[in-house]
């Protein structure tokens, strides 16, 4: 089996057209440039990254005096990822990025979170607001904002949710209130990652808020953009009021921050901050699926290592039936789930290079590449414990602490329950011709596809006209059957471009892929 790195060099250059994408997009790159490219970034996550993994979730974070500490190792880890550029992979050319395709920095993201999740947050976020200021910064607040952010001089948040407004931000009470040129923001966040640390220069906090005379619910939302540190050195009026105890991303300050008439500006149009904000939400949303992706990767990894060095009767535990069928279960998925997030990343690139139906397409696969990207992440995980057997249930492993970190993904950037409405109550009825287009292509991919992704198109045309209760029950198992149809594509196409990829494939086409016909049997079951 292909490395990480060579598959995601595969899947860009033959599976997809990323060098003629590219010329498209303006940055060319070779097919030679693309695998260097890879082969430097695994590199720098298993030689830099990853050796700190388990030392940094033993450290954790903590509180001081409002200020957070992080692990030791983690100011210095930074100032190499920022001197080596990793954060301007596919970030504007004109404000200091390489300016390459989506996808690159797609691929680059699930090596560096494999090798420490927690650390690789502060990032992804930061690209995430990078993302958003690209689109609806004003060109005064995108020179003056971009070249922080893309550096890894700052690090970005998103602040959204407060404690009663979660998954409704129509309630979300932080007000802003017009000062001279700028606005005054008094507010709680919750849940605000990397909102408070000690490694980065300053924090571009992205935070939601409501002027005094807005209108009510979701339409009288404004985004404003609120620095830690203001332009002058002061210190700006947002602290950190608390950090959650969490099972997993120990190294990961989760925040409470406290905005007390906290100087910002706005950033696009009055009352229009949700529209904006969903610039990062979105990309979030895929990299949060390549998340998942990393961490399957990851406790692939560190369990075939450990099942071919565990002895027991005389042979390794590797070549015992079933934990032979744990070990097949979890290469096969991992690859399946890589292949489907590029799937979405390259979409992406297509829309800006604006090839007709792409957007379609990245606005069907982001959900689900989020939740079942996600979902097999603590899945794949928790088969890795299993193949440790007892050694996996202590820490010393490694192994648990991927389950761990992994058993956020379904829930931040939108539950996968969610992702699954947004799939079936919003994007199927308007775009069901796009998702019968997906399943024509995965019935075509290999003869053991073609009954699942009849039953696939069968279902969601079905789903389209069905009362809103009975589709929202349905809509958990119909992403998930999506998901294994539409992962089963693409892995079967990588064995018919390459051999190497034939165990894989074949192991998921006939032990797995009955899993998408049972979930969509359980889909047309819901009441």
């Amino acid at each position: 089996m292909m490395d990480a790195a060579g598959t995601l060099s595969f899947a860009l250059t033959r599976l997809h057209d990323l060098p003629g994408l590219s010329e498209r997009l303006g940055a060319p790159l070779a097919a030679g440039d693309v695998a260097a490219v890879l082969e430097e970034a695994a590199r720098f996550a298993e030689e830099r990254i990853a050796p700190g993994r388990m030392e940094a979730d033993r450290a954790g974070c903590v509180l001081e005096n409002g200020r957070v500490r992080t692990p030791p190792h983690y100011a210095g880890l930074l100032a190499e990822w920022r001197e080596a550029g990793w954060q301007g992979v596919a970030a504007p050319a004109a404000h200091g990025g390489q300016g390459l395709p989506h996808a690159m920095w797609a691929a680059v993201l699930e090596l560096a979170s494999s090798a420490d999740m927690a650390f690789t947050l502060m990032p992804l976020l930061t690209a995430g607001a990078v993302e958003l200021l690209a689109h609806h910064a004003t060109p005064d607040q995108a020179a003056r904002f971009l070249p922080p952010l893309i550096s890894a001089a700052w690090n970005g948040t998103m602040c959204l949710t407060e404690p009663q407004a979660g998954s409704d931000l129509s309630t979300v009470r932080t007000r802003a209130v017009p000062d001279g040129e700028g606005y005054r923001i008094s507010g709680q966040k919750i849940f605000i990652t990397w909102g408070e640390n000690d490694i980065a220069e300053n924090t571009l906090h992205l935070v939601l808020a409501r002027l005094p005379d807005a209108p009510a619910g979701s339409r009288g939302i404004s985004l404003f953009a609120c620095p830690k540190f203001l332009p002058d050195g002061r210190r700006n009026g947002v602290r950190c009021g608390g950090i959650e105890h969490k099972p997993g991303i120990h190294a990961s300050p989760t925040c409470t921050m406290i905005f007390e008439e906290a100087e910002a500006e706005l950033v696009g149009e009055l009352h229009r901050g949700l529209p904006a904000m969903f610039a990062m939400m979105n990309a979030a949303r895929l990299a949060v699926g390549v998340e998942g992706v990393g961490q399957c990767a990851r406790a692939t990894m560190v369990a075939e290592a450990y099942a071919a060095g565990r002895v027991q009767g005389g042979q390794p535990i590797a070549t015992y039936p079933d934990v032979a069928r744990m070990l097949g279960e979890m290469r096969a998925v991992t690859q399946a789930a890589r292949l489907l997030a590029l799937d979405c990343a390259v979409s992406l690139d297509r829309a800006r290079a604006g090839e007709p139906g792409a957007e379609t397409r990245l606005a069907l696969l982001t959900p689900i590449v989020k939740a079942w990207c996600t979902d097999r992440a603590v899945e794949v995980a928790s088969l890795g414990i299993q193949v440790h057997g007892g050694a996996g249930y202590v820490e010393e492993s490694g192994a648990a602490q991927i389950w761990r970190d992994a058993r956020i993904t379904p829930i931040y950037e939108g539950t996968n329950g969610i992702q699954a409405l947004d799939l079936v109550a919003r994007k199927l009825p308007r775009e069901l011709p796009a998702f019968l287009a997906l399943a024509r292509e995965a019935e075509g991919a290999h003869p053991a596809l073609e009954a699942p992704a009849r039953a696939l198109a069968r279902t969601a045309e079905a789903l389209t006209t069905a009362p809103a209760e009975q589709a929202g029950a349905a809509a958990v198992p119909f992403l998930d059957a999506a998901g294994w149809v539409l992962g089963g594509a693409w892995l079967a196409r990588a064995a018919a471009a390459d051999t190497g990829f034939g165990a894989e494939a074949a192991f998921f086409l006939r032990r797995l892929m009955p899993r998408a016909e049972a979930r969509l049997a359980e889909a047309e079951a819901s009441p």
